[in-house]
């Protein structure tokens, strides 16, 4: 059952004085360390408003109705952090940010599903679909209530981020400590796991649905599969060491790979699966998000707490910005209007 928040004044933890201009987009970024969503004006990088979360926020995703972001509160925070000891709080709730208020507006609390991390809303924004490490287990809720719909057993070690096919038929989860993939068919609720590589955790799916390509970071490779068939087709090395996140451009023509140990993104042609570009950018990348139009990409720099632009076409880094200690996941809403 969600818990809603009792006066929505309350909840605003910080509103800057700087307005959002009147495109109506907003970059989210996630600072787990800070347990805070930064809202951020992706035209002058400034971020305009941060709100309160759970502990450890590590995933954000923006309903396509524009109406409301959600955010994962996994309990783990100062992941990376040299000489220091990751804090680990498991958390069992989801953050619900109402961005045309600036405000929390509910808090979907899961119970025994422990450790919610991989997050996705339907295209209708009516459903939501999460990963629970703690469970092992998928679960699908009603986007507006929080109620738990279904909830499916990957019986995998770390099931830790998750994508839909475009036509929304099948979910692929990647599991972190048993190195595979596990395939969710949500008409008929089977499930099946497929062995992919040491470490599988970065997980995106081409635009035209044929491909899965997962990040395998203890090997350094990648595997694709083949969702037709539900088998990898190949695996590839990575071309940087701990490959943690995977991205397709949105004309599916390219795959960025955020290597966290070799703090690059390494750039690969989706059809050849050659390597065509390496960009280095700051202390251990992790969050990828490309913008609608394919123009720009952020990568979130957890240690160096801050965040990169790179301009896609030309593989360059534009610039960087700070929104606060140990960013990490990011979301992009175009609507409504943020005022």
């Amino acid at each position: 059952m969600p818990r809603h928040a009792g006066m929505l004044g309350a909840v605003l933890l910080v509103v800057l004085a700087a307005p959002l201009a009147a495109a109506a987009q907003v970059l989210i970024v996630l600072n787990k360390s800070d347990h805070e969503a930064a809202l951020v004006n992706p035209s002058t990088y400034e971020v305009v408003a941060k709100l309160p979360t759970g502990k450890g926020p590590h995933e954000a995703a923006a309903a396509p109705d524009g109406l409301s972001v959600y955010v994962s509160n996994y309990g783990s925070f100062a992941v990376f952090r040299e000489g220091e000891r990751p804090r680990m709080e498991p958390g069992s709730t989801i953050s619900v940010l109402d961005l045309a208020q600036r405000t929390v507006k509910a808090t979907f609390e899961l119970g025994d599903y422990r450790q919610p991390h991989g997050l996705w809303v339907s295209r209708d924004s009516k459903r939501l679909w999460v990963t629970c490490e703690g469970a092992q287990a998928v679960l699908e809720l009603n986007a507006w209530t929080g109620k738990i719909l279904k909830a499916w057993k990957t019986n995998q070690q770390v099931s830790h981020m998750l994508v839909p096919t475009p036509d929304e038929r099948k979910l692929y989860v990647a599991n972190i400590g048993s190195g595979s993939v596990t395939v969710i068919d949500r008409a008929s609720d089977a499930v099946k796991t497929i062995p992919t590589g040491a470490g599988s955790e970065g997980i995106d799916v081409s635009p035209d649905g044929r491909e899965v390509w997962v990040s395998n970071r203890a090997a350094h490779s990648f595997s694709v599969i083949d969702t037709a068939t539900d088998r990898v087709r190949v695996t590839l090395g990575s071309g940087g060491e701990m490959p943690i996140r995977v991205k397709f451009t949105p004309d599916g023509r390219e795959v960025w790979v955020s290597n966290a140990r070799s703090n690059t993104i390494t750039v690969f042609d989706a059809r050849t699966r050659q390597l065509i570009a390496t960009i280095e950018v700051g202390a251990v990348p992790v969050g990828i998000l490309m913008t609608p139009d394919g123009r720009r990409a952020f990568v979130a720099n957890t240690n160096a707490n801050q965040v990169t632009v790179i301009d896609v076409p030309g593989r360059k880094v534009l610039r960087t910005f700070t929104t606060g200690t140990e960013p990490d996941g990011m979301a992009w809403a175009s609507e409504p209007l943020i005022r």
